[in-house]
């Protein structure tokens, strides 16, 4: 998946569905099962604060993307900070995009 159309995703999906942002709660959605799609930032350091996301991710069968700046991740989740990780939890509108 291209990042632009990732980040695109996420913005429909805050929009229309639903999201939480945050490395915490991208973990707790993915343990409960909830998460549809995660986006992790790759400039985060130290690289230990999402390092988990992977593998936790493979063995829920959750999809996981990567997008270069945790600025551009923050944007697209409607904050005015950086984050380095997004869940989404119901993609609403989104869903057309996701399945593409």
């Amino acid at each position: 998946m291209d990042e632009g159309k990732v980040l695109q995703i996420i913005e429909v999906a805050k929009n229309t569905g639903k999201i939480r942002i945050g490395t915490n709660e991208a973990t707790k959605a993915v343990e409960r099962g909830i998460a549809k799609l995660v986006v992790v930032a790759d400039d985060v350091n130290p690289k230990e604060v999402i390092m988990h996301l992977d593998p936790l991710c493979n063995e829920k069968k959750i999809t996981i993307a990567h997008v270069k700046s945790k600025q551009d991740l923050g944007k697209a989740a409607g904050i005015n900070v950086s984050t380095a990780a997004v869940a989404v939890i119901e993609l609403g509108d989104a869903k057309k995009d996701m399945e593409k």
